[in-house]
């Protein structure tokens, strides 16, 4: 008489994996020390807070000086206001990979998308072009698009859901700029969690997903997220979404109060007859020099 043998559990990495990005043709991290980083953006230098440099900067002060941009935080919730040496545009064309996207100063210290993503870009890139077939990849929190356009150049088909009809029209500029305006790409102002919701009712599926949330936000109507409250159902439901033979799926957060090894450790018990591998860890910024790296983003990343 023969048995079915039991569902297998994902094999999670031992260890934590630290994920430097390096400076590439668009972007770097030229110094970092006393609570700041310098950066460059294409042609622009921009210096910005960044309470984990503890330590003392290598470059002299007249070279921080030299910043065509600096933001003075107003409140702990990142708000604050730019500084500019010089008249810069509102708005600039930077790349990565297939993707090109325009660089703004925000009134959040950000630039529009987030560089040390760049590690987790180059694995989707890989991911979806050995895959040997299309993909039909989720990616909620999608924000300004990068991610999304990172795929959609590698081949796959992306529905991208972000509550701010801001962002999602900044991602539409940048798909129009990558020239992947008619690729198969649904640009959604939607709640994260009722799409997700919505979608397990239909039956639909996806191949892989990309789960990158802030650690609050709200809605197009209202609805309030909550890292720590809302992450576990929502990757549970997300979990319900992967298709038989799905290839992956990511979660992503940037709350100080997280790991890799809790991430981990949530997707493991969501994904426990999936079989594949879990490996988790840290996102981080090298300095150009190599001297130094910023962690600045936890992940796990479960591939069959």
């Amino acid at each position: 008489m023969s048995r079915t043998a039991p569902p297998a559990a994902p094999l999670v990495a031992d260890a934590p994996i630290l994920l430097s990005t390096k400076a590439w043709a668009d972007y770097a991290l030229i110094d970092s020390g006393d609570g700041r980083k310098l950066e460059r953006y294409g042609p622009y230098r921009v210096v910005r807070p960044e309470p984990q440099c503890l330590w003392r900067p290598t470059l002299s002060a007249a070279e921080w000086e030299k910043a065509d941009a600096v933001f003075d935080p107003t409140d702990e919730d990142e708000a604050g206001r730019w500084r500019f040496s010089r008249p810069l545009p509102e708005m600039f064309p930077l790349s990565w990979g297939g993707a090109k996207f325009n660089s703004r100063f925000t009134n959040f210290r950000h630039l529009a998308f987030f560089p040390e993503q760049a590690a987790n870009w180059q694995w989707l890139d890989q991911r979806i072009r050995g895959a040997g077939r299309p993909l039909n990849i989720l990616n909620l929190f999608g924000y300004t698009g990068v991610a999304s356009l990172v795929c959609a150049a590698a081949g796959a088909s992306v529905t991208h859901v972000d509550a701010s009809k801001k962002s999602v029209n900044w991602a539409r500029e940048n798909a129009i700029i990558s020239k992947l305006d008619f690729a198969p790409v649904r640009w959604l102002v939607e709640d994260a969690k009722k799409y997700v919701q919505r979608e397990i009712r239909r039956g639909s599926t996806y191949d892989g997903i990309i789960l990158d949330p802030p650690k609050f936000g709200r809605g197009p109507t209202g609805e309030t997220w909550r890292l720590f409250e809302d992450l576990p159902e929502l990757s549970a439901m997300c979990a319900q979404l992967l298709s038989p033979d799905a290839s992956f799926m990511i979660l992503n957060a940037y709350a100080a109060r997280i790991s890799g090894a809790a991430l981990s450790g949530l997707m493991v018990d969501q994904l426990s007859d999936r079989g594949g591998t879990i490996d988790w860890g840290e996102l981080a910024l090298e300095q150009e020099d190599g001297r130094r790296r910023i962690g600045l983003s936890f992940f796990a990343r479960w591939s069959a």
